[in-house]
């Protein structure tokens, strides 16, 4: 966690709230806030809420949070946000021959090494496999149970989708 730690002090800032006000920090780090030197609120020294606002505003493959963010596949370069729904959605989805068999064989084979490795750590994680081990046991994605409603029960309407995504 030290490294963290190390890596988010010196990573610039952006903001500070203040009465209702974003002030600008574009630039300075929040090792320079600790020691009370940020010219835009020279003296102020920081509480525990700039510290995990701070934090969400840095971007990292992996976020700590109260768990591990994992955004790998939420930003970066367009050419790389684009690249990984691509993968995703080939047209016969996991229905893609591939070798002797399906590409539908091959999520199964990964998804077992996934759980495997999630219950060997000992901290019943396996669980959030679910959704995927769903859609590997069908052969149905996401996209496809979401078009399915689209020409039917949705009559061609794309406004249910806000409603059936919600967390």
């Amino acid at each position: 966690f030290e490294r963290y730690v190390d890596y988010a002090l010196d990573v610039p800032m952006y903001f500070v709230y203040r009465k209702k006000k974003y002030i600008d920090c574009t630039g300075m780090t929040f090792r320079d806030f600790m020691a009370g030197e940020l010219p835009c609120i020279p003296g102020e020294l920081p509480t525990l809420n700039d510290w995990e606002n701070h934090l969400t505003t840095i971007f990292p493959e992996v976020r700590l949070k109260r768990y591990l963010e994992m955004r790998g596949a939420d930003g970066g370069p367009w050419r790389r946000l684009c690249a990984l729904p691509a993968f995703w959605v080939p047209v016969s989805g996991l229905k893609t021959p591939f070798r002797d068999g399906l590409l539908r064989h091959v999520a199964e084979d990964v998804l077992k090494l996934a759980k495997d490795g999630l219950e060997r750590r000992g901290f019943k994680e396996s669980g959030f496999l679910n959704e995927v081990a769903e859609v590997v046991k069908t052969g149905v994605t996401p996209a496809e149970k979401l078009l399915e409603l689209y020409h039917g029960k949705w009559e061609q309407s794309v406004d249910p989708v806000f409603e059936e995504l919600l967390y």
